[in-house]
């Protein structure tokens, strides 16, 4: 009952604080900081999460999560190292490809790209680039002895190039014993079959074609450059992948992502903790604004807390009544910046291409990004860990003000008053 009573007078005080202009400013200012506070670290930790899914399901699901490559010379027996990689628990599937580097002209010079010669069998069983492609661009890598190649949309886009058009790709001469002169070179052309768009920096760099016509090109017969591995845990990728490569008979290069694409997601992560920090740092700031809210309630209310305490109000009363006070500011603050910033992450994919289309820039560029838009995943656990965080330190910002309370003298209160 008498928490009741604390909880109701509480809930009076915080009204009353509407004929102090001043006082209400600052408890605005309070719950608006930490109401920005909330909503914008919900924001920024879903951005995180959309940015670490697509790592995992775009480039990840493209990029190899290993690959087991011959040193010196191509990779013969390869369906011996499948078949060795298929009876490792945690290893999913082992695929052969062919990797060709070569330059492409364009306008203003020479472009690098790399060349995947891929069995559409196997690739689909360790890769999701099909699901970046369309039907026809997929099966035109199916037909093995044609020149069909399939460009990333950024590369067809940076040659102008369209489906149908020829495309010559200029490598090193394998029939020239030195190769160390310039100029020893060859040119092979290819049918442009199809378009993939995976929305980042792969589609700037990278082409697929049929691996036995790869294999012809580079005299290779039925030996291959490497074979691709993917793993049912990422995170596990290194180990399952050397455990494989240290079994072979012949000499292989052993890499995994976290080699070549591990820098994304530690920085997913430093970039994450950062945010929650400074973030945190900015709802603690609101809610020192708290304390600076009950001070100058307190001194305000000087009269009615003698008032209670003489009638007989317990000093913990006291203190709950301005802790219920200072609550309710966090309370609104976390409920506005919990809605809005929800509201904010569930569309900030498309909040982003109406800024980018608005004022005709692009947020995140291909060149310089794995994906060209900005990602969200608003995750339930986040918005709870946020609110909960937001509120205990508005609740802690109350302490010492309602301990402050609790400890007027009702005698010397009252005679001022």
């Amino acid at each position: 009952m008498r928490a009741l009573l604390a909880m109701w007078v509480g809930w009076r005080f915080y009204f009353a604080r509407q004929s102090n202009r001043f006082i209400s400013f600052i408890s605005f200012a309070s719950t608006a900081g930490i109401a920005l506070g909330v909503a914008v670290l919900i924001v920024v930790l879903s951005a995180m999460n959309g940015f670490e899914k697509e790592l995992e399901q775009r480039l990840l699901g493209v990029v190899s999560h290993g690959e087991l490559i011959g040193v010196n010379e191509p990779i013969h027996q390869w369906q011996s190292i499948v078949a060795d990689a298929n009876k490792v628990p945690g290893i999913v599937a082992a695929a052969p490809f062919v990797r060709m580097q070569g330059l492409v002209q364009k306008v203003g010079g020479f472009q690098g790209i790399t060349v995947l010669g891929i069995d559409v069998d196997s690739e689909d069983k360790v890769s999701n680039i099909k699901q970046f492609m369309s039907a026809e661009s997929w099966q035109s890598l199916a037909q093995q002895g044609s020149n069909n190649i399939v460009l990333g949309k950024g590369l067809a886009k940076s040659l102008d190039l369209k489906v149908g058009q020829s495309l010559s790709l200029y490598m090193p001469n394998i029939n020239s014993r030195s190769q160390s002169k310039i100029g020893a070179a060859k040119s092979y052309r290819f049918v442009v079959s199809g378009i993939f768009e995976l929305g980042g920096e792969l589609d700037m760099s990278t082409a697929y074609i049929p691996m036995q016509y790869a294999a012809k090109i580079l005299k290779l017969g039925d030996s291959v450059t490497g074979v691709r591995i993917k793993v049912d845990d990422v995170f596990a990728a290194p180990r399952l992948i050397r455990d494989l490569g240290y079994s072979q008979q012949q000499y292989v290069y052993i890499s995994d992502w976290t080699r070549t694409q591990g820098h994304l997601y530690q920085d997913i992560q430093l970039v994450r903790m950062v945010m929650y920090l400074v973030l945190a740092l900015v709802i603690a700031v609101a809610c020192f604004n708290i304390v600076s809210t009950l001070v100058m309630a307190v001194r305000d209310k000087q009269s009615e807390i003698a008032i209670l305490l003489t009638m007989g109000m317990k000093k913990a009363s006291v203190m709950l009544i301005f802790i219920v006070q200072g609550a309710f500011n966090g309370v609104l603050g976390c409920a506005i910046g919990g809605v809005l910033g929800t509201i904010i992450a569930l569309n900030l994919s498309a909040i982003a291409r109406g800024i980018e289309s608005l004022f005709g820039i692009q947020l995140l560029s291909a060149d310089v990004y794995f994906i060209d838009f900005l990602p969200s995943q608003l995750k339930g656990g986040d918005v709870v860990t946020v609110i909960a965080l937001a509120f205990v330190m508005s609740v802690i910002a109350t302490l010492y003000p309602a301990w402050k309370a609790s400890q007027t003298p009702p005698a010397r209160a009252l005679a001022g008053r």
